[in-house]
């Protein structure tokens, strides 16, 4: 016997204990204001008839999902909107800029390598090709967002100068050394920080992350930048069009 939506009772499954206080606090947050703070736990708690220990669980879901932040020592907070990138032949500078937000990056590495396969493979070149290897730090308005290592196999002389000057990488290669993006393919993938990119992004190891990594080309369809981008999942929203 099954019922209307085609599903055997004896399949079906309650849904945890802890998510009706989840669904609970999620209308909460759509009544606050962004950076308004919680009532302290036990109010919490007591307003929403449960325990402790279920409106943690609830509370730290929501934060990973990005609509909470917890701050050690201040309480909980309604996260701001997330920031949001659209998938087109614009760089992440151009996009935000757009939305009226402030996009900053710190160099944190700029050296010529050697292409290992996975790189080389990529940018169509042979492995042990000579490359830029490009690592910056992105941050929103001062708040870090995302780490960014860009490969690019073209001659570019000068490129943390220019960098510094332009600020965007693709408006570096269009306006000094004319080179163009004309395509790009990008594969998203989730994943969790590690160590080293939790310290730069100022979150929690095992956070929630956007893994981006993008092929770009140019008209003749000459591949000229290959980026894996960790992105904070609790800021960061992405968005395709076509």
């Amino acid at each position: 016997m099954v019922n209307a939506a085609g599903i055997a009772p004896e399949v079906m499954q309650p849904h945890p204990r802890y998510y009706d206080t989840k669904l609970a606090l999620r209308r909460l947050i759509g009544t606050m204001e962004s950076s308004a703070a919680l009532p302290p736990e036990r109010v919490l708690a007591d307003q929403l008839a449960t325990s402790r220990t279920t409106l943690r669980k609830a509370l730290a879901e929501l934060a990973a999902e990005g609509l909470l932040r917890r701050v050690q020592g201040s309480g909980t907070f309604v996260a701001p909107p997330k920031v949001v990138h659209l998938q087109q032949l614009t760089s992440l500078t151009d996009d935000l800029n757009d939305q009226g937000l402030q996009v900053s990056s710190r160099i944190l590495a700029l050296t010529k390598v050697p292409a290992d396969e996975i790189v080389a493979e990529q940018l169509a070149i042979m492995p042990g090709h000579r490359i830029h290897r490009l690592e910056r730090l992105r941050s929103v308005d001062g708040e870090p967002l995302a780490i960014e290592i860009a490969h690019l196999a073209d001659r570019l002389p000068n490129l943390a100068r220019r960098l510094a000057e332009h600020g965007s990488l693709y408006a570096t290669l269009r306006d000094c050394y004319g080179i163009e993006v004309a395509a790009v393919e990008d594969t998203v993938e989730t994943a969790l920080t590690t160590p080293d990119e939790a310290n730069l992004l100022g979150v929690a190891v095992g956070s929630p992350t956007l893994l981006i990594q993008r092929r770009a080309a140019d008209p003749t369809g000459r591949a000229i930048e290959w980026t894996r981008s960790v992105y904070r999942g609790d800021r960061f929203r992405f968005v395709a069009r076509t």
